[in-house]
């Protein structure tokens, strides 16, 4: 029985596809719990460099399912959705959003949680609690804040509007918007790019912002983690080498 999420994994990539098109795949219980457990695997697995999140058919996602709200969104509900939002959030290796149609409410929260938010000219965004009389999540009210700003956050949140996708690249929401023809290039793009550079430091970097935003420095400890690891591992001296010898690196380092 479909849980209405897809994880595929090609080599360096995987893939998480919310797979509820029929509903604008708005997002149930079952759902969140599914994505938690489905990125949590992801992490163990050392290969994945990149992880992309999008949705199938012409939605990224709709929201939550607001069938499965009546009886509140606490207890294990509030547990779940909170847990699949902090694995994305905290998910070891770049991850991107690929954003068409509606990116409402709970598909801002997710796509906030991704490093790279990629979307095209139909993509719809809005954060929507005020419409619902819900108070956000204060884990995804964190998040709006430090990638929007106070202002552009507490704009959305306290209107519910819906901003096109132009809007929403200018307030931060999203980074870059493509033609609808033009989005799965786009992406494979950033992919390539990501891959062709240094996993070592895209995976120390996150960690150390992660840390910088929650507390405002990288912690001695990660400091002394992180750095013998660039000549320990050969990156360096790989990344040198391929300078001199103008060609690609060939990285060594993964993840454990």
């Amino acid at each position: 029985m479909s849980t209405g999420v897809d994880i595929a994994v090609n080599g360096d990539v995987a893939t998480l596809t919310l797979n509820r098109p029929e509903k604008r795949n708005s997002v149930t219980h079952d759902m969140w719990r599914a994505i938690g457990d489905s990125v949590e695997a992801l992490a163990k697995n050392s290969n994945v460099r990149v992880l992309i999140v999008r949705g199938e058919g012409h939605h990224f996602c709709a929201g939550a399912d607001i069938g499965g709200l009546s009886d509140g969104v606490e207890g294990d509900y509030a547990q779940d959705n909170w847990r699949a939002e902090e694995q994305l959030t905290n998910f070891p290796a770049p991850t991107i959003a690929v954003v068409r149609g509606n990116c409402i409410g709970g598909g801002v929260s997710i796509a906030l949680t991704c490093d790279i938010r990629i979307a095209d000219t139909t993509a719809t965004f809005g954060i929507t609690p005020a419409k619902l009389g819900i108070v956000y999540p204060s884990n995804s009210l964190e998040r709006a804040v430090r990638e929007l700003g106070a202002s552009n956050a507490k704009r959305l949140i306290f209107t519910g509007d819906i901003v096109d996708a132009e809007a929403a690249c200018n307030s931060g929401l999203v980074h870059e918007v493509h033609a609808p023809d033009a989005l799965d290039k786009a992406v494979d793009t950033v992919v390539a790019t990501l891959l062709s550079r240094s996993s070592l430091t895209q995976t120390a970097t996150k960690a150390m912002i992660s840390e910088i935003t929650a507390s405002g420095s990288v912690s001695e400890a990660t400091r002394s983690r992180w750095a013998p690891v660039p000549k320990s591992s050969g990156e360096l001296d790989e990344g040198i080498a391929a300078f001199k010898e103008k060609r690609t690196p060939t990285f060594p380092w993964r993840r454990r």
